[in-house]
């Protein structure tokens, strides 16, 4: 129980002199972590369909 409390404490400080920078607004995160994986994902999976079909003779 201690250990957990403890490692809250040490995750909440910060060392000095750092800056984190601004969140993430939630159109930014649903980019990043849904549409472009999604992208990639049709992307990459519709050129190995179309590098793989068989060819017309």
């Amino acid at each position: 129980m201690i250990a957990h409390i403890l490692s809250h404490v040490a995750m909440s400080t910060q060392e000095p002199g750092s800056d984190p920078g601004s969140g993430l607004k939630w159109y930014q995160t649903f980019l990043l972590y849904f549409v472009a994986p999604v992208g990639l994902f049709l992307g990459i999976s519709s050129i190995v369909l179309l590098a793989s079909r068989p060819k017309k003779k």
